[in-house]
């Protein structure tokens, strides 16, 4: 039954070619171990080589060791050459700011490639079985997955290596086989594999999915998990006529620049909803190759792609984010901050003649000097009649509704809001922006416009000068 659940899958779904050197992925447990012993029994039906790799993810302290020593032993003594190696998953994860269970699959993923590179293979082979894909369905379920992650886990998927700067080919070769099925091979043919006690923690999400929920779930339905599997293969059918119609206009819609996405907002209304999902799902997969976008993410970047005015972000996973503009929007790289005086931490700041102080978390700063020339203005400087000021002079953030009288409209008033929208100031640094001001109004946004009521028509001895400069 084991073996016959394999070759059809191999069968199907095309997942090796004959003559080809296929590593596979052995954990030392009963999935990985049942599937190197199987792959080995076919190996001569369709002319594989196998290489073993092993990660030791140093959580189990020396129960990771005996797991590492027991897959090479495997290896040894089935005559199957075999890699190893061991990585700080733990470190790896407080470093990049990911769970644990995801800081480890990625390690893995990036230690598989490397010996798939190594050994020039074009698969790799890992032991997901078809309750993983149950938990999988689950678990992307519960955290608000589209089709792409309701769907599951694909028997074949392309990764990328940085390495060799080449794709290769993922297969899951038990994704039909219940955990059921695996123990009882494993017992048939003597099988001794490693247990992992840490999949007996509930802490875990997937685990308390596989002790907890999906056995509460089988009293309603016993064939819950059944259902499921089905379920899954009916939507990644869906998703793949979607994605036709997303690859079959993408291109035509969204042009690539600068390693972003622009994207025509005419054509881009016009789409069918779960287009619109679709092809923002594909612009972040090809900039990222980031896969099972939360259906939050996706949905707040489409309705700010749609609805909102020029200048509107969105923040997408990644370091990437949406940004509208008039006929068009952009995804890619979190639009940078331009080289200017900004207040990053939008604290005020106070300021008095004699002043030379630095802005936080900058490298421009700003200082205060008497200045008994005329009053002149440039980009980063302005000249004040001290005579003009009202209370103590700061640097702040704009407020809501404030509004200044800019230089050069004859005394009319104009609030901030419209004047950054007209000058076309990026939204994301609208209140960023220094506004120079005393208690009772603005005098400057910096940068950018002073205020009228500011300005030293005739020469007079008490003038101030705000300086901003550039640290080397």
């Amino acid at each position: 039954m084991f073996l016959n659940k394999l070759r059809a899958a191999i069968r199907e779904h095309q997942l090796v070619v004959n003559g080809e050197t296929v590593v596979v992925g052995v954990s030392g447990g009963p999935d990985s171990l049942a599937l190197l012993h199987a792959l080995k029994t076919l190996a001569s039906e369709y002319d594989l080589k196998l290489q073993v790799a092993h990660l030791n993810h140093q959580l189990r302290g020396e129960a990771s060791d005996a797991d590492e020593q027991f897959a090479l032993a495997a290896a040894r003594a089935w005559g199957l050459p075999a890699a190893s190696a061991q990585w700080d998953v733990r470190g790896f994860a407080q470093e990049s700011g990911l769970s644990t269970e995801e800081a480890a699959r990625n390690l893995r993923y990036q230690f598989l490639l490397g010996v798939a590179a190594q050994v020039k293979a074009n698969t790799i082979a890992v032991a997901h079985n078809a309750d993983d894909q149950v938990e999988t369905i689950l678990l992307h379920f519960v955290r608000g997955a589209g089709l792409s992650g309701l769907r599951g886990m694909a028997y074949k998927t392309e990764l990328y290596s940085t390495v060799t700067s080449a794709h290769v080919t993922l297969i899951r070769p038990l994704l039909n086989v219940p955990r059921t099925e695996i123990d009882a091979y494993c017992k048939k043919h003597n099988l001794e594999p490693r247990q992992d006690e840490s999949n007996q923690d509930t802490t875990i999400l997937r685990n308390r999915l596989r002790h907890q929920v999906i056995p509460y779930l089988e009293t309603v339905n016993p064939k819950f998990r059944e259902a499921v599997r089905h379920s899954g293969l009916s939507i990644s059918d869906d998703y793949d006529y979607i994605r036709q119609n997303i690859l079959g206009i993408f291109d035509r819609m969204a042009r690539a620049s600068d390693g972003a996405f622009v994207f025509d907002r005419k054509w881009f209304r016009a789409l069918p909803v779960n287009l619109q999902r679709g092809a923002l799902r594909e612009a972040v997969a090809r900039l990222k190759r980031v896969k099972n976008i939360g259906f939050k993410h996706i949905e707040s970047a489409r309705r700010v792609a749609i609805d909102m005015d020029a200048g509107a972000e969105a923040t997408l996973p990644q370091g990437l984010a949406l940004v509208v503009g008039y006929d068009e929007f952009t995804i890619g790289e979190h639009v940078p901050l331009p080289d200017a005086p900004l207040l990053l931490d939008k604290e005020t700041i106070r300021l008095q003649v004699g002043d030379e102080q630095l802005l936080p978390e900058s490298d421009w700063g700003v200082r205060v000097v008497q200045d008994n020339g005329r009053e002149t203005t440039d980009h980063w400087g302005m000249t004040l009649d001290a005579a003009k000021l009202r209370g103590s002079l700061v640097l702040r953030a704009r407020r809501p509704g404030e509004r200044f009288m800019p230089s050069g409209m004859a005394g009319k008033h104009k609030s901030l809001h419209e004047f950054m929208i007209d000058l076309k100031i990026p939204r994301h640094v609208r209140d960023l922006v220094p506004i120079l001001a005393d208690d009772e109004k603005v005098l400057w946004v910096v940068g950018y416009r002073k205020d009228e009521r500011a300005t030293a028509p005739e020469p007079t001895p008490d003038l101030v000068r705000v300086e901003f400069f550039k640290v080397d």
